[in-house]
C-alpha cells in the first residue's frame, strides 16, 4: 500500500495521497501549539498566584549589613597600616639588637680596660712616690 493509493473519506470529503500527510502534519502542529500554549498559561498562572513577601525588613537588614561592611573595610585598612608599621618597627628592633650587641662587646672590653687603667694609675702613683722619695729622702 503506497501513499499515492491511500484514500481517506471524512464525511463527503475524500483525501488522497499526499493530502493526508499534509492534513496530519498541520493537525499535529496545531495540536502541539495548543498544548504548549496551555502549558505556558498554566505556568504563568502558577507564577502569578505566588505572593511576593514584604521586603522592607530585608532592605533594612541590607542597609545595616552595608554599614557593617564599610566599618570592616575601614578597620581592615587600619590593620594593614598597623601591619606595615609593625614590620618597620620589627626592622628597627633588629637593628637596635645589633647596636646593643656591639655595646655589650664594647662594655666587656671596657671592663678589661678599666683593670688595665687601675694598674697603670697604680704604677704611675708608685713612680711619683719613688721620685718624691729620691728628690727628698727625709720626708
Amino acid at each position: 500500500m503506497s501513499l499515492e493509493n491511500t484514500e481517506l473519506k471524512i464525511g463527503k470529503t475524500s483525501f488522497k495521497g499526499v493530502w493526508i500527510a499534509i492534513v496530519l502534519t498541520i493537525g499535529t502542529s496545531i495540536g502541539g501549539t495548543v498544548w504548549t500554549a496551555s502549558s505556558l498559561y498554566s505556568r504563568l498562572e502558577a507564577v502569578e498566584s505566588r505572593k511576593i513577601p514584604d521586603i522592607a525588613p530585608l532592605t533594612q537588614k541590607l542597609a545595616t549589613l552595608g554599614t557593617h561592611l564599610e566599618t570592616i573595610l575601614t578597620q581592615q585598612e587600619k590593620l594593614l597600616e598597623l601591619n606595615t608599621e609593625l614590620s618597620e618597627l620589627s626592622k628597627e628592633i633588629e637593628s637596635m639588637k645589633a647596636v646593643v650587641k656591639q655595646g655589650e662587646l664594647i662594655a666587656d672590653s671596657m671592663g678589661d680596660i678599666d683593670t688595665r687603667m687601675k694598674k697603670l694609675t697604680k704604677e704611675i702613683e708608685d713612680l711619683w712616690s719613688g721620685m718624691d722619695y729620691l728628690s727628698n729622702p727625709l720626708k
